[in-house]
């Protein structure tokens, strides 16, 4: 039974880049466990506790993801042989400075939400409402994680726009 009304032929190009985003998470989230035990110096407590942060928030959208994809009756892949495969968040090493970490992080987020535009794009054809309403608010939690991160990593004489009226 076809408890979604969707037509499974168009919904695979929603689950090909849902599973892309499933392996983009994993890859995202074995970055943040590198740099959580591997920090070093004197912001180790901030970020320790911060990459700690995102690494729990990336482990639930990794489960909700996986999810997703069985909701439209697929199963999502599985395997970190084919996460490496498929990812677009390549591994780096242990050894960064912490404003390296941080920059590496915010790539990592780059990649993500790119990829999760991708999603809604493919998402938007069927009228794929669930994926569409799950995505955006990953796009949006991302994007704030992202501008403090980007915060953190500024120098005090960096500033940002001027106010704009109109």
């Amino acid at each position: 039974m076809n408890y979604l009304n969707m037509d499974e032929e168009k919904v695979l190009p929603v689950i090909i880049e849902l599973n892309t985003l499933l392996a983009d998470y994993h890859m995202y989230y074995q970055k943040l466990r590198n740099f959580h035990w591997n920090i070093l110096g004197k912001n180790f407590f901030d970020l320790h506790e911060k990459f700690e942060e995102l690494y729990t928030d990336a482990r639930v959208k990794i489960d909700e993801i996986a999810e997703r994809i069985l909701t439209l009756r697929y199963h999502p892949v599985s395997n970190y042989s084919e996460y490496l495969k498929m990812s677009n968040i390549d591994e780096c090493t242990s050894v960064l400075e912490d404003s390296e970490m941080v920059t590496e992080i915010l790539k990592a987020h780059r990649t993500l939400i790119s990829q999760m535009s991708k999603v809604i794009e493919k998402a938007e054809t069927i009228k794929d409402e669930g994926t569409i309403d799950l995505i955006g608010a990953y796009i949006r939690e991302l994007e704030k994680s992202s501008w403090m991160l980007d915060a953190w990593n500024k120098t005090k004489s960096e500033k940002l726009n001027e106010p704009v009226s109109a």
